[in-house]
């Protein structure tokens, strides 16, 4: 066991950790079948507004009574974030992202941020008791 190296960043999680800490959102608005959302980090912001530095949105897609698919999408406009040398910031701030609007609901997600766009599921496991 001598021979296992660490392979954490503490500089590269210590600026997730500020970007986590920092995000905040506000709702830009709300439908029976939507929300939207805008993102805001402290060291990142649109160049162009220089607002926020990305929007959120959530699709609730209702089948039945019972049966409700969710897609999730969030776009960054920063170009910094489109690094590839960020996509572990990227992929930190959308699970943090995730975590906060979906919360433990199934969602399909894609991320638009250059780079470091991706797609991803979310599934929770049903309960084994």
């Amino acid at each position: 066991m001598e021979n296992i190296n660490e392979l954490k960043n503490p500089q590269l999680q210590k600026k997730i950790d500020h970007e986590i800490n920092g995000i905040n959102f506000t709702k830009n608005f709300r439908s029976a079948t939507a929300e939207d959302w805008y993102v805001f980090l402290p060291s990142y912001q649109d160049p162009k507004s220089g607002g926020a530095v990305g929007r959120t949105f959530i699709h609730y897609e209702l089948q039945g009574n019972r049966d409700v698919h969710i897609n999730t999408t969030i776009i960054f406009t920063d170009p910094i974030l489109g690094h590839s040398t960020n996509y572990t910031l990227v992929y930190a701030v959308c699970d943090e992202i995730i975590n906060r609007l979906v919360g433990y609901a199934d969602t399909l997600l894609t991320v638009y941020a250059g780079e470091n766009s991706y797609d991803a599921e979310y599934i929770r496991k049903a309960d084994q008791t």
